[in-house]
């Protein structure tokens, strides 16, 4: 997966790209107010997908260009558009823009601007809802990993306390009320369970966002 977006947000710019008209807006005699372009944008949180999205827009143009839809020098022109716009996200450079509305359509302008009709043609045989659907699908999994990863360190330090205060004895409680007497060491070890639990159902999560 090529390198994107960092988990810093670029800064947003209400100029850039100002010019031009938004995909559904046609039908209008007027340009979008201002107010309407800041409600309807979604580029101040959708950044996080910026790197999901190139990865998804490289896989759909190689399968293109393997079912003979997309020509070599076009998807090499694609391929190196992409890791150009990459790496101007990731160096905090890439001039995200409000008016180009989401993360999507700002690399998808960008591509066309570096690499000319062949960006263009990346949008052949697919909606913008398989993209929108995609890159959260490849954003969910890649956080879902980082948790379970987390939660498996935090498990290892509850385990090492565990053994650590396998002896010391502390009050259980039940219904705020003072029950029996257990271990420190197992009280954790009850944390662990819910924790492994917890990563048990991620994965299963996992398996599904795959879907």
């Amino acid at each position: 997966m090529p390198k994107g977006a960092s988990k810093r947000p670029g800064k947003v710019s209400a100029a850039a790209g100002a010019a031009r008209a938004k995909p559904w807006s046609g039908r209008f005699g007027e340009p979008v107010d201002a107010l309407v372009k800041r409600f309807t944008a979604s580029i101040a949180f959708d950044q996080r997908l910026a790197r999901h999205d190139i990865a998804g827009s490289l896989a759909h143009a190689r399968m293109l260009a393997a079912g003979g839809i997309l020509s070599g020098t076009d998807l090499a022109a694609i391929e190196r558009g992409m890791g150009a716009i990459g790496a101007e996200i990731e160096a905090g450079t890439f001039a995200w823009s409000l008016d180009a509305e989401d993360v999507h359509t700002n690399i998808e302008r960008r591509l066309t601007e570096l690499v000319g009709d062949a960006g263009k043609r990346l949008h052949t045989a697919r909606s913008r809802n398989d993209q929108v659907a995609t890159d959260v699908r490849l954003w969910l999994r890649e956080e879902i990993d980082a948790i379970r990863a987390q939660l498996a360190r935090l498990c290892e330090q509850l385990l090492a306390q565990a053994e650590r205060h396998a002896a010391l004895v502390m009050p259980g409680f039940t219904h705020l009320q003072v029950a029996q007497p257990v271990t420190f060491g197992h009280h954790l070890l009850a944390y662990v369970e819910m924790f492994e639990r917890d990563r048990a159902r991620l994965a299963d999560c996992r398996r599904r966002t795959n879907v």
